[in-house]
């Protein structure tokens, strides 16, 4: 080819051949460069084929790849948690998360065992766990989880009462829900784990059943809390009653006591003075009268002592009173 001017009417310079050929050899290894490295990000994995073919999983950071197509990367986001949203959607999610007004009664719309409706909103979080799985086994992996989590909800929800939705199995629905879930998409091969499921808002449809069953509803919690007064007062009220009843049983016990060492005690002295009396009758007998008679007076200060037929009158306050004369 010879070198001569090229150049087009009206071009700013001249173009010659030599140009021409630089100019696609850095086209070239311009294009080489740029579809030869591609960047996986920190929260990422990518699945690389080779022509079409599946090659290798890499991790974050600068990786190499056959230019031109031969080799073909897909960034796969393994290590962010996904969600997905039935009978409502978040249009801004934030600490006030704002919530879309409009309804998804197909999604949430739903019939329970006792054959009552009711409209359930629930939310699930997955992660990718398998890239592979996740990009070839199934060809719309979101819609799989959708119609899964659907069916597998609904399910839970006809096999219970209204009221055991709405009270006490829901935690129980949550955790029966995410262990289907996981199993069912295990065995479909779709590469990703179910981190969470759970149910948002539960209530009958809008209108005079949505009424009814809130007053339902309250009357319920009004029962509960009487319940747990009711126990309250019961805690508060048994152990006092267990605590003076033990206390009178204390002071029964310490009265028995007392009352049996007495007349053991009585028992006791009477016995020693059976005994005296036995060896003395009438040095006892006196002693015993004595004793009566201080018993009888020895509190009364202004007594006198005179004998039955008052012969032989005796002041014993003056006796006493002359230093046991």
């Amino acid at each position: 080819m010879s070198d001569r001017d090229q150049t087009p009417k009206g071009f700013p310079f001249p173009v010659r051949p030599k140009m021409i050929i630089l100019a696609i050899v850095v086209l070239i290894i311009a294009g080489t460069v740029m579809s030869s490295f591609y960047v996986v990000d920190q929260t990422e994995q990518a699945v690389t084929l080779f022509l079409g073919n599946f090659k290798t999983i890499t991790g974050p950071g600068l990786q190499f790849k056959l230019p031109f197509g031969i080799e073909r990367n897909y960034n796969v986001p393994t290590q962010v948690i996904q969600t997905e949203q039935f009978g409502f959607r978040t249009e801004r999610a934030g600490v006030a998360s704002v919530y879309s007004k409009a309804d998804f009664p197909e999604e949430s719309i739903m019939l329970t065992g006792d054959l009552n409706i009711v409209d359930v909103e629930w939310t699930i979080q997955y992660r990718i766990v398998d890239p592979r799985a996740w990009l070839f086994n199934v060809q719309e992996p979101k819609r799989t989880i959708r119609d899964i989590s659907q069916s597998i909800v609904n399910r839970l929800v006809g096999d219970r009462t209204i009221f055991d939705v709405i009270g006490s199995e829901r935690t129980n629905i949550e955790i029966r829900a995410q262990e289907t879930m996981n199993s069912i998409l295990e065995s479909y091969g779709l590469g990703i784990n179910i981190t969470t499921v759970k149910l948002r808002n539960i209530v009958p449809p809008a209108g005079s059943v949505q009424d009814a069953f809130e007053d339902v509803n309250k009357a319920i919690q009004d029962m509960e809390r009487l319940i747990n007064e009711g126990r309250e007062q019961y805690n508060k009220e048994i152990p006092k009653a267990k605590g003076q009843a033990q206390q009178l049983v204390q002071e029964a016990q310490g009265y028995a006591a007392e009352k049996v060492n007495r007349a053991q005690g009585d028992v006791a002295r009477f016995s020693s003075v059976l005994q005296e009396y036995r060896r003395n009758p009438d040095v006892t007998r006196s002693r015993l009268y004595i004793e009566m008679i201080e018993d009888v007076f020895g509190n009364d200060p202004g007594s006198d002592l005179i004998d039955r037929n008052l012969e032989n009158f005796l002041p014993l306050k003056n006796l006493q009173g002359q230093g046991g004369l």
